[in-house]
């Protein structure tokens, strides 16, 4: 038999059996679907999270400690991130601000988006990826001189002064007047809720202005030079807090707590934990693929009862062995194919909507895992079909011919 007669007499079988076709195929355009979709979703959220440590700064360098006496270890630190000038570009305390600012009628606490508040130092918008828009930036003046003023992020400038430009404007902080000296540019524009742009910064020494406790300030932010320089600067700053903390196994010596994580370590981390979870998910929803696998060799078995008495004809006439399973096999392969197209095109609407409603973002099924899926499909039915396919094979004629 030419293998063009096969394909034909295939796509006879299955439309003739419109129904039983349909059903049979359930199983491979659910396992398909639900597999492009868990995979592709989340390649998504974890491209998403990569995206969002980007923009927060990459090579960022972790850093918590304080010391048990209450002074302050940040102005050490400050000092010796200077030094590291090979390694390092800035540091800044991450400390968050308490407070309520108002502007007008408008206040931070009745926003939808109420701004995130940061007191930091002058390296701030190195270490956290900002760069100015509008005026400048902190500087060590204003550092040294306790000075009221701050620099707002694109969202949060326009969450209190529309289209107004917002330099030179003084806004309150829990009552305390504080200038506005500069606007960051934009870098998460697409987040249409939470934005990393929703921030206000002020220098870490306003807090005495604000009656806060620098003693509180215990979390900072180092921003390396490179990825390798990170890890160096990671094994100098943790000697460095062993010097003025102590040392963490020696608690008779301890003079605080200290700990230093290197932030590239979180991006290999949920690079790994996503890889992990979707071969979890996909390996769940890939069962589904196997029942409908199951359910070719089941219909191709009912195939082969069906057309016992062709069977005989053929073989009587001469047909080879190598015939009769190619023909099985192309009818089932078929089968998995035509669903797995259906598969892949429900799995492309379900990571489009999945997308939106998680992410709010879309997101299309990348072409290796669409043709990955399609492929296994078909390689399936062929695989499933085997037995089927054998057993027709291997009917005698006169067997075949009696059946009825």
């Amino acid at each position: 038999m030419k293998l063009g007669q096969a394909f034909k007499m295939a796509f006879k079988s299955i439309g003739g059996n419109k129904g039983r076709s349909f059903l049979t195929m359930l199983g491979i355009i659910i396992g398909v679907a639900s597999v492009m979709a868990i995979v592709s979703v989340l390649m998504g959220m974890n491209k998403k999270s990569l995206e969002m440590y980007e923009k927060m700064g990459s090579n960022r360098i972790q850093v918590y400690a304080y010391r048990y006496d209450g002074v302050s270890v940040f102005e050490d630190l400050y000092d010796y991130c200077l030094y590291l000038t090979e390694q390092v570009d800035g540091v800044t305390p991450n400390a968050y601000v308490s407070a309520t600012v108002t502007y007008g009628n408008k206040t931070s606490d009745s926003m939808d988006q109420r701004p995130d508040m940061y007191f930091g130092s002058d390296q701030y918008g190195v270490v956290n990826n900002f760069q100015i828009e509008k005026g400048r930036d902190l500087s060590k003046i204003d550092i040294d001189n306790y000075a009221n003023v701050c620099v707002m992020g694109g969202r949060a400038a326009r969450n209190f002064f529309d289209a107004t430009n917002p330099l030179g404007k003084e806004v309150r902080v829990n009552g305390v007047p504080f200038t506005v000296i500069g606007v960051y540019a934009e870098k998460d524009a697409d987040n249409l809720s939470w934005s990393l742009d929703n921030v206000i910064v002020f220098p870490y020494t306003a807090a005495r202005a604000l009656q806060q406790d620098t003693r509180d300030m215990n979390e900072f932010y180092v921003k390396a030079k490179t990825a390798s320089a990170a890890t160096e600067a990671t094994t100098l700053i943790n000697g460095f807090l062993t010097g003025i903390c102590g040392d963490p196994n020696d608690w008779n010596n301890q003079k605080g707590y200290f700990y230093v994580q290197n932030a590239n370590q979180w991006t290999e981390d949920g690079n790994e934990y996503a890889k992990m979870m979707s071969l979890v998910l996909g390996g769940i929803a890939a069962i589904s693929l196997l029942v409908g696998g199951i359910g070719i060799m089941n219909i191709m078995l009912v195939t082969v009862t069906e057309r016992t008495r062709e069977i005989g004809i053929r073989r009587a006439i001469g047909a080879e062995r190598k015939s009769i399973v190619s023909q099985f096999l192309i009818e089932a392969g078929m089968i998995c194919g035509i669903g797995g197209i259906f598969g892949v095109t429900l799995g492309t609407i379900l990571t489009l909507v999945g997308g939106k409603l998680l992410l709010q973002t879309v997101i299309w099924p990348s072409f290796s895992i669409t043709v990955g899926a399609l492929a296994f499909s078909v390689i399936l039915g062929v695989i499933f079909g085997m037995y089927p396919a054998i057993k027709a094979s291997g009917l005698q004629p006169v067997v075949a011919l009696r059946a009825e």
